[in-house]
């Protein structure tokens, strides 16, 4: 079987271009998860992009399976998209890392649709502590990998307020994804007030 990580980062270089800092972070137990850093660059001049590497290095296994298959399963990488130098946003790795090493550490699988909670701010003073994850395809194109292993995808991941992260849990993803659509919320402003739930 082909080693996917180096797959996994050139196409991250492709899509996203050099990253300009990375981290590497490992949890007992786990495989070793690095987060690379993409400067603000292009039409986009101010955001930048934070992308983990290593979460994809095994499949996700389904928890209720009595064994883990060691190649079929699906595999993701994170991905998160803030405006640059309104918030210490660097800041994120570690809480990415943990994020992309829960599918090793909980046994969970991390798909569209998902709530994802840190427990703390996702950077000094950020006014989110969960994130919400969100379809693939738009900004870095799925990885396919030989058969019988399953494409890499790229998740972006949008970050939610403690209010808004319980109102998602009563009304589901699709509506707090509208509300804020609706509410011309700008997801990627780092210190962005909660969308109106009444």
């Amino acid at each position: 079987m082909a080693d996917v990580l180096p797959l996994v980062e050139a196409r991250l270089h492709s899509a996203l271009g050099e990253p300009d800092a990375r981290a590497a972070v490992t949890f007992l137990g786990t495989d070793r998860i690095e987060v690379l850093r993409f400067p603000a660059a292009g039409q986009e001049g101010d955001v930048v992009r934070y992308a983990t590497l290593g979460m994809s290095a095994q499949p996700m296994a389904d928890p209720t399976a009595a064994l883990a298959d060691p190649v079929k399963g699906p595999r993701a990488e994170l991905l998160l998209s803030v405006r640059a130098g309104a918030a210490d946003t660097d800041k994120v790795l570690r809480p990415l890392a943990v994020l992309a090493a829960s599918p090793q550490v909980e046994g969970v699988i991390v798909a569209p649709g998902a709530s994802l909670d840190v427990g703390e701010p996702l950077w000094p003073g950020a006014p989110f502590t969960s994130v919400l994850v969100a379809e693939p395809g738009g900004l870095v194109e799925d990885l396919e990998l030989d058969a019988p292993m399953e494409a890499v995808r790229f998740l972006p991941l949008l970050p939610m307020t403690p209010n808004e992260a319980a109102w998602k849990r009563v009304h589901g993803a699709p509506a707090l994804q509208e509300r804020w659509l609706n509410h011309g919320t700008d997801l990627r402003d780092p210190s962005r007030r909660p969308v109106p739930l009444d």
